[in-house]
């Protein structure tokens, strides 16, 4: 059974692609799901003969010869396979475990184990039975061969006594691959049950984790549980029947040597032992090597995916070298335990292969010793037994190391399992008599995190009647997104009680939008209501946006909606929330992120409008929104200090003053700008005639030029989405990666040296069986000619060569293949961060996390390994087919159509199976891709009550990847079966042909010998690791696609290096700007040309998708124009290197980012600064305080994402890292949108203090934190509507900056 080892391989196989267009193929895949349920796979109503031969994987075979297979040819499982019933019936045993209570509750390994076990009984059963025959068979050869070559050596032989032994011979063989081919498949079965139940219940409970449990456990670890810790539960089926089969084979082994060599077979049996033994502490030393490799593996994994996530600010920075390092240098700690991990398979690799041999030596030795007469018969009896014995030997360690890491991932799994869940009865409806009462909470105490001792909220008493609009608002970090989360019944309660009356909805402050189709989104499992629909995307004014884009509504999401903007991600949240009709509406500062026109709009049509009778409670920090509601809660360190109506509270004063203060304060300057005194607007306008002052007329004419250009860039056909399916190779993997792969290394030095040691190894095998035999009687009548001590000797001297020859090969393989895996792991990662940002916005972040962890450990391990067995098999074969040739060339007549046959049926199978393969890979990924979506969203999954929706979305994707797996295996065997076929047939007509042409021809020794060679004799070997080399060889295809993505300008450009002091004005020049995302998109600046004086302020409005955003990345290069230049101080930027440009400028983003790690890391990541400097930016920003406060001060530790920080201390943050580099040019793109109007204000003090002498664009959705600039930009769908000094422009009543500011103050006033 060492064949094991090549089974593993394939079920490994499944290296994950993305599909970026998974949700939506499943999707479709849901509608489209009963046009396929006719065409349920073959093996659901197959006959007898039909399962026996396999041969109802015929029709997808011939199919996936003709063409390249997709997921839509491949057909369903039946239904007892799906993942439905499967979950089903494991999960009717898991609550039958847990004394009948629906909720599963405490899980432990015993009851998870106990409930596998039940779910997968018969499958079970039949498998030991399979076990069983299997074995049995395996050993009527070696047993019958010493009778064999007595029978030719006997002088009256009775010919039907020769075929009789034949027959038995060919019937053993028939046998034994028959019930292997059936327990191959029915233990993949079992592994694909056990897979579908764990991926199903694990997402299940993934659902309904609280948020506590969420908190000690990352997404990373998730991930790992369904990617690792379920296949390898899902592989120990392999490993089940050894408990019990490896002792069997053993004794059997013993029973035959003991008829053979009497006495000698105890010094095989004590051989066995010890090499048992020596397979121990080797099977330790590679578990713990494996176990750091992995640790080391999943830090790399986690810093790399935090990288992925933040690529846009890390180039906008011009850190993505920096982290590069960071992941380069982790990798370098991986590979330490990579190459011991390495080595140590070296070893027993080696202890494998020398196993037959060591025994063979010891018990032949013994013999000598013992005066035990060795016959020709007996040495081949023992010698075809010392081959099987090799599978036990090996197996035994690997079994036991199996069962440990099997118990370490069920173990994990049933931790994660036991966590706890949301409690259910947190919200209680309120009593009959207080139906007007939608929201109540009575001295209710909250906290995120139960074991401290300080409270998140406290004494919280207030009461919403229905209909009323209640808005929430305090300084950054009061507690205001946790007052919603505890309605929703989302945070863990101390004590007190909430009561809610009707449906919720809820709208989150960071906006989870999934991967898929905007209207997937927005209807988010309700039925298309095509008014209802049209009304929302009007009050949501996504009607617009909708237009912009190639397909409208139909447009694809990429990962975490990457193609949308902040104000569009928001707006899609809010028109879900407002399709779903609920009572009561939870809206977390949805404003933020929109500009100040659309934000009015939002809030007449939706929050007045739709919504009107309609019970909403929404936190917010534009001081404008606030009049309107009917009950004003002002949150302080997690209490409600002030409730009201707007006026009540503003006649208290106190903490309210301080928020509506500041603003009051910025309307006061907006009506003194408005009604400032005409002479005053003369001498402004007399001042800014140079800067040109576009007006409504001029913007007219052009748009008279040119006729609505970008609608009719408006493109048909896929080509135009964003988000491309994921590239698949088709056809067969091209011999030039293989080429590429072997002289990667070394420029392929090794290889010959390789060839040389496995034919070696092969020869001098070969030539110590034919010393045996020649060398000893042929019976116990004749005299030996040589001496026992000198056949032992000459024995043992050939075999230890074959060893040495072993170890040679193995240690050289992994030299070349260590040294592959570096300099592709090295290439890739090189080329990803090199990339330009439209390749990770196009590239779901999965697609590369695929590759650089799933494809990479094939190239660390199993690659090599894989080759070494190709190699392995080959050579063995040919050695095989030369013994059994040399006996009679005649034989070769049988072999060559024997072999051309499996040639042809490989070639027949192998397009079907290594599309399917492909597939697999592809499959694999939506898994996770929806898993960690889900994790992400669960919040907004619970309260719209999607939980179930989401379930069968991910028991659908667990059948799309386990239908190509079903049909790979299908195929697999089919294959087999036909080579065992053909191999024991030819095996038949050999010993037929031996025993009636042949007969005292040659001696009976040797005809014996080719006997013993055919008993193992099969192609299936060769074909199996060659198919799976090249389904591993796909990974370093992939891995190559990635060293080859277009990348980014150079860094650097020695020649046109500006000085240090640039840029020292800070003057930008814009000439003829046109942009598009990508060649295939249609233009999104068309041709802007102005000119930001040095230290002036600019501020640049325009509503959400009118390219704000996309001129702050032509300023970065993130975007090359298509045509036009920008130039910072007569410096052209697009001929300098591009760290050289983005060291120099600033950005604080729209979505704050902070990096897992520590503070001074997240601030000082090129560790430029010292403390001081640190600490004096902190204070700057005004976090200096909190700072001080924490443990550890500046290495205070930041989690994943900043999860421990609120959006506006993380927005502080990033103002931090602005102060430290003070540039001459700073980009503020919507810096303030989630922080209150105080703190917004004392960061405008802030920068207009630190940054007096620098150029700085704002990009604002608040009205007020542009009017102290000096000149504004206006911009719409691409175009510059006004640009000039806001006095001038509001001069010109007709102007759209005047209306905008009407429009503000008269809603301000109102």
């Amino acid at each position: 059974m060492f064949g094991k080892d090549r089974k593993y391989e394939d079920f490994n196989l499944l290296e994950p692609l993305l599909k970026s267009q998974s949700n939506q193929r499943n999707d479709d895949d849901g509608q489209g799901s009963n046009a396929n349920e006719e065409r349920v796979t073959p093996y659901a109503n197959a006959n007898l003969l039909s399962i026996f031969t396999f041969s109802w994987m015929g029709p997808l075979l011939s199919l996936g010869y003709k063409k390249t297979l997709d997921l839509e040819d491949v057909p369903q499982l039946a239904n007892c396979d799906s993942a439905n019933v499967v979950f089903s019936c494991f999960r009717n045993k898991l609550e039958s475990g847990s004394d009948g209570s629906a909720n599963v509750g405490k899980i432990n390994t015993l009851k998870l184990v106990k409930a596998l076990i039940l779910s997968t009984w018969k499958e079970i059963l039949l498998t030991g039975l399979f076990s069983i025959v299997h074995t049995l068979a395996s050993y009527v050869g070696p047993y019958l061969i010493s009778t064999f070559v007595q029978y030719l050596n006997s002088p009256h032989q009775l010919k039907y006594k020769g075929y009789l032994l034949v027959f038995t011979f060919f019937l053993s063989k028939l046998i034994r691959c028959l019930s292997e081919r059936h327990l191959f498949f029915q233990l993949r079965q079992m592994g694909n049950k056990v897979r579908a139940a764990l991926l199903a219940i694990i997402y299940k409970k993934g659902l309904s984790l609280s948020s506590q449990s969420k908190r000690h456990h990352t997404s990373g670890e998730d991930i790992n549980l369904i990617t690792v810790d379920v296949e390898r539960a899902g592989f120990f089926s392999w490993y089940l029947h050894d408990i019990w089969r490896v002792p069997l084979q053993v004794v059997l082994a013993l029973l035959i040597l003991y008829k053979s060599l009497g006495l000698a077979s105890l010094a095989a049996f004590v051989a066995t032992i010890i090499l048992m033994l020596a397979n121990v502490p080797l099977g330790k030393l590679q578990e713990n090597f494996q176990g750091k490799m992995m640790g080391s593996k999943d830090r790399r994994m986690k810093v790399t995916s935090e990288t992925l996530r933040n690529m846009r600010i890390l180039k906008l920075q011009g850190w993505e070298m920096k982290f590069l390092a960071k992941i380069i240098e982790l990798r370098n700690l991986e590979t330490r335990w990579l190459k011991k991990l390495l080595y140590t398979s070296v070893m027993t690799g080696f202890v494998y292969w020398s196993a037959p041999m060591f025994i063979s030596m010891v018990t032949f030795g013994f013999c000598v010793l013992m005066g035990i007469t060795l016959e020709s018969g007996k040495i081949l009896s023992a010698l075809a037994t010392f081959e099987l014995l090799q599978g036990p030997i090996y197996n035994l360690p690997d079994t036991i190391s199996m069962v440990v890491q099997t118990k370490v991932s069920i173990n994990r799994i049933a931790s994660f399992l036991s966590l706890d869940e949301l409690p259910p009865n947190i919200i209680q409806k309120p009593t009959r008599d207080c139906v007007k009462v939608a929201v109540e909470i009575v001295k209710g105490n909250f906290s995120w995190d139960l074991d401290s001792p300080n409270l998140t909220l406290k004494e919280l008493n207030f009461r919403v009647y229905r209909g009323m609009r209640v808005a929430v608002c305090g300084s950054v970090g009061s507690g205001k997104s946790s007052l919603l989360s505890c309605i929703l019944g989302e945070m863990p309660k101390v004590s007190g009680e909430i009561k809610l009356n009707g449906t919720k909805a809820y709208v989150a402050q960071s906006p989870w939008i999934q991967s898929g189709k905007i209207v997937d989104n927005i209807l988010f499992g309700n039925e298309m209501d095509k008014e209802r629909y049209e009304m929302i995307l009007e009050a949501c004014s996504l009607k617009k946006d909708l237009e912009l884009l190639a397909f409208g509504d139909q447009t694809i999401i990429g990962d975490r909606g990457v193609n949308l903007s902040g104000g569009q991600k928001q707006r899609i949240q809010i028109a879900r929330a407002l399709y779903h009709d609920a009572d009561i509406y939870l809206l977390d500062d949805p404003f933020s992120a929109v500009d100040a026109h659309t934000g009015t709009h939002l809030f007449k049509e939706c929050l007045l409008g739709i919504l009107g009778s309609k019970t909403v409670v929404y936190v917010t920090h534009q001081v404008e929104f606030l009049p309107s509601a009917d009950l004003i809660l002002v949150m302080r360190d997690g209490k409600i200090t002030q409730a009201g109506k707007y006026e009540e509270i503003l006649s208290l004063g106190t903490d309210f003053m301080d928020l509506v203060g500041q603003h009051k304060k910025a309307l006061a300057e907006l009506n003194f700008v408005e009604c400032g005194d005409a002479s005053n607007n003369l001498s402004n306008g007399k001042e800014n005639d140079g800067n040109m002052l576009y007006s409504e007329k001029s913007i007219q004419d052009d748009e008279e030029r040119e006729p609505k250009n970008y609608k009719i860039e408006k493109l048909v056909g896929p080509e135009g989405q964003l988000v491309q399916e994921e590239k698949r190779e088709k056809g067969e993997v091209s011999l030039s990666f293989y080429w590429k792969y072997v002289t990667t290394a070394y420029k392929g030095a090794l290889v010959p040296f390789i060839l040389l040691a496995g034919i070696l190894f092969q020869l001098l095998q070969i030539v110590s069986s034919y010393w045996m035999v020649l060398a000893t009687p042929i019976s116990e009548d004749v005299r030996p000619n040589i001496r026992g001590s000198t056949i032992i000797f000459v024995y043992v001297a050939l075999t230890l060569g074959s060893s040495l020859c072993v170890l040679i090969r193995s240690t050289l393989i992994v030299i070349a293949g260590y040294k592959t895996s570096t300099i592709l792991f090295n290439k890739m990662h090189l080329g990803i961060f090199r990339a330009s940002l439209l390749f990770f916005d196009s590239t779901p972040s999965g697609r590369i996390l695929n590759r650089a962890s799933v494809d990479q450990s094939a190239v660390d391990t199993s690659i090599p390994h894989q080759i070494e067995e190709f190699l392995t098999s080959t050579i063995g074969l040919l050695g095989t087919i030369a013994v059994m040739s040399h006996v009679s060339w005649q034989m070769l007549i049988v072999f060559i159509p024997m072999m051309v046959t499996c040639i042809c049926y490989q070639q027949y199978y192998i397009s079907t199976a290594r599309e399917l393969s492909r597939l697999v890979g592809v499959c694999q990924a939506p898994i996770i891709q929806h898993f960690s979506e889900s994790h992400l969203g669960s919040t907004t999954i619970r309260c719209f009550n999607q939980e179930d929706r989401f379930m069968d979305t991910n028991l659908k994707l667990i059948d799309g990847y386990f239908r190509p797996i079903f049909h790979l295996y299908g195929a697999m065997e089919w294959l087999c079966f036909r080579m065992d076929m053909l191999a024991s047939i030819t095996y038949v007509i050999s010993l037929v042909f031996l025993i009636s042409v042949l007969n005292r021809v040659l001696s009976p020794g040797v005809v014996g010998l080719a006997v013993t060679y055919g008993l193992d004799f099969s192609m299936h070997g060769v074909i199996w690791d060659f198919s799976s080399l090249e389904n591993k060889i796909i990974s370093v295809e992939r891995i190559q696609q990635y060293t080859y993505i277009p990348s980014e300008p150079p860094l650097l450009v020695e020649e046109d290096r500006p000085d240090r002091e640039w840029p020292s004005q800070g003057t930008v020049d814009i000439v003829d700007l046109q942009v598009r995302y990508a060649p295939h998109l249609p233009l999104v600046l068309r041709g802007l040309t102005c000119t930001f004086l040095g230290g002036k302020k600019i501020g640049i409005i325009g509503r959400t998708g009118s390219g704000k955003s996309t001129l702050v990345q032509a300023l970065f290069r993130m975007l090359e124009p298509t045509t036009g230049h920008i130039c910072i101080d007569g410096i052209n930027i697009s001929k300098i290197g591009l760290h050289d440009l983005r060291s120099r400028l600033s950005i604080i983003p729209q979505e704050p980012t902070m990096f897992e790690g520590t503070l001074r890391s997240n601030l000082d990541p090129l560790e430029e600064y010292n403390d001081e400097k640190i600490w004096e930016a902190l204070d700057r920003c005004q976090l200096g305080d909190e700072v001080r406060k924490k443990d550890g001060k500046l290495d205070f530790v930041v989690t994943e994402n900043g999860e421990n920080w609120s959006m506006g201390q993380k927005q502080l943050a990033c103002l931090g890292r602005v102060l430290l580099k003070r540039s001459k040019v700073l980009v503020l793109d919507e810096a303030t949108a989630s922080v209150d109007t105080t703190t917004d204000y004392l960061i405008q003090q802030t920068l207009r203090q630190h940054f007096s002498g620098s150029t700085v664009l704002t990009i604002a959705h608040r009205i007020t934190s542009i009017l102290d600039v000096d000149m504004v930009l206006l911009l719409d769908n691409g175009l510059i509507v006004e640009y000039g000094s806001p006095t001038s422009l509001l001069e010109i009543k007709s102007s759209s900056f005047a209306k905008l500011i009407k429009e503000y103050s008269g809603r301000c006033r109102t």
